[in-house]
């Protein structure tokens, strides 16, 4: 198996606010809407899509109640503080939960998180440390 991921689906209570969540208030754009999931125009990265949380626990076999952390968090990589910035007061705005305000990170970039609705965790992160960074934007 190769490391990659074909695509991201979050399961989700209230597919509407959802929705609104992310198109709204962090500007996304749905490609398909097939009333049960949602996926989203993905820039040429992996997909993201949401499914109906019970559906979507019942398709892998799983029990869709639990609470706390899912040990899962959605990293998101930009290329200016100024960008974190930017996207943590959009989040806030459209609802997110500010679980860390941007700021400087121990080890030296700087970066911030916030959790959807769904409680779906979100890490912002700026670094000039590498050439390399997998940017999002």
């Amino acid at each position: 198996m190769k490391a990659h991921v074909s695509s991201i689906l979050l399961g989700v209570r209230d597919m509407e606010a959802s929705k609104r969540f992310y198109t709204e208030g962090l500007g996304w754009k749905i490609k398909d809407d097939y009333g049960i999931s949602v996926f989203f125009e993905s820039d040429g990265a992996s997909p993201v899509g949401f499914y109906g949380r019970d559906g979507l626990a019942d398709q892998v076999g799983v029990s869709s109640e639990g609470s706390g952390f899912s040990g899962l968090v959605l990293t998101y990589v930009v290329r200016s503080q100024a960008r974190v910035d930017e996207i943590m007061s959009e989040a806030e705005k459209a609802g997110a939960t500010i679980l860390k305000p941007a700021g400087v990170l121990p080890w030296g970039g700087y970066g911030g998180t916030f959790a959807d609705p769904d409680g779906y965790i979100w890490s912002l992160g700026y670094s000039d440390q590498k050439a390399d960074q997998a940017y999002a934007e």
